[in-house]
């Protein structure tokens, strides 16, 4: 099952990559004052308006503001009930970690550690992610074997090395004994025989984790505030679509959708100067087609989300973006093409609300 899984996603992901550069190679090859913008990014100095109608035509193809992702209505106390179980240190076997221990609601959503220290103080073997925007991914973890943020939220809880739950009726049976946890969960989920599940714990701590998706500069403009944007970070992004970084990470999240091969063009590990060969999906699959593949991570915040790649391993978001040319694109980036790139990247940078953060 886990390999065929794996196969899928790699074929859907090539499918995409490919109706991508197919519409980049029409818009372009049908209007030559893009193409010629194309062939020579330095040109752009500055974005008048014929220059900013253009660009914006190309972000609307590749890009959804979070204004415009349709918003589930959850009632609001199975989200204040997500929030309380995902600060309680009672989800960890020794009570000595949270969710929130890993994905700091005051660093957005990660602890800027390259790994992160569970129940028992063992680090795991990939870098924790931010859960900010997780819920517009389509499948979750790096290796992409969770479905959604509800299915992500069990992983981690029985996992030996981060929580060390021995199991979810155990926790279930826990959070039974508390009387706060009985009422809430009645009120939350009225219906059930037995309020209080694992099923149900990981559906509020789901609930809770869909509100993380707070508005940045980058959805402004493409709501329509030309100012938004700075003309370096304009430059940037048209850099970006140029590059064909949009091939991995586009949609509302810039990314999470889909599973890439990292190294395309060479050895992760000789630019990352990773200490670990990380196999990536092929742990799951056994499937050849599946080594060194991974989720492509949704760019939302990167700027704050360090270090970065799948172990951690490179503290600086301008290496981070060198390497990602080196390896995943046919032409090295200029460097010019690096500091606008790195420039467009930070206006992706948004705060939650401090009622996301613990009072």
């Amino acid at each position: 099952m886990l390999k065929n899984k794996g196969g899928i996603l790699y074929l859907v992901g090539l499918i995409i990559s490919i109706v991508i550069v197919i519409v980049l190679y029409i818009k372009y090859s049908e209007d030559p004052v893009i193409d010629e913008q194309v062939n020579d990014v330095k040109e752009v100095s500055s974005f008048d308006p014929e220059k900013e109608k253009e660009l914006k035509a190309q972000a609307d193809i590749f890009f959804t503001s979070i204004s415009q992702v349709p918003k589930e209505d959850i009632p609001s106390n199975k989200i204040a009930l997500g929030k309380m179980l995902y600060f309680d240190t009672r989800l960890s076997l020794d009570g000595t970690i949270s969710c929130n221990s890993c994905h700091d609601m005051n660093t957005y959503g990660v602890d800027n550690l390259a790994l992160s220290p569970g129940d028992t103080k063992e680090l795991g073997n990939r870098n924790s992610p931010t859960v900010f925007y997780a819920h517009l991914h389509s499948m979750q973890f790096w290796d992409g074997r969770a479905k959604d943020v509800e299915e992500q939220a069990e992983g981690p809880i029985l996992n030996p090395v981060e929580h060390n739950i021995p199991s979810g009726e155990f926790l279930a049976k826990r959070l039974r004994e508390v009387e706060e946890y009985q009422t809430l969960f009645k009120e939350v989920y009225p219906d059930s025989a037995q309020p209080i599940t694992f099923a149900t714990i990981t559906n509020a701590i789901g609930a809770f984790e869909r509100q993380l998706a707070p508005m940045s500069r980058f959805d402004e403009w493409l709501d329509g505030d030309k100012d938004a944007l700075s003309t370096h970070e304009k430059e940037g992004l048209k850099a970006f679509i140029d590059n064909a970084c949009i091939t991995c990470h586009n949609g509302p999240a810039l990314g999470g959708s889909m599973l890439q091969k990292f190294g395309l063009y060479g050895d992760y590990w000789e630019h990352t100067k990773s200490g670990v060969i990380d196999n990536g999906v092929f742990d799951l699959s056994k499937n050849e087609n599946d080594r060194y593949v991974f989720k492509s991570p949704g760019l939302r915040n990167v700027e704050m989300t360090y270090p970065y790649f799948h172990d951690g391993s490179v503290e600086s978001l301008e290496e981070a973006v060198r390497i990602m040319g080196k390896l995943q694109i046919t032409n090295e980036l200029s460097e010019e093409d690096v500091q606008s790139i790195t420039a467009f990247l930070k206006a992706l940078t948004a705060d939650v609300d401090d009622e996301f953060k613990q009072q």
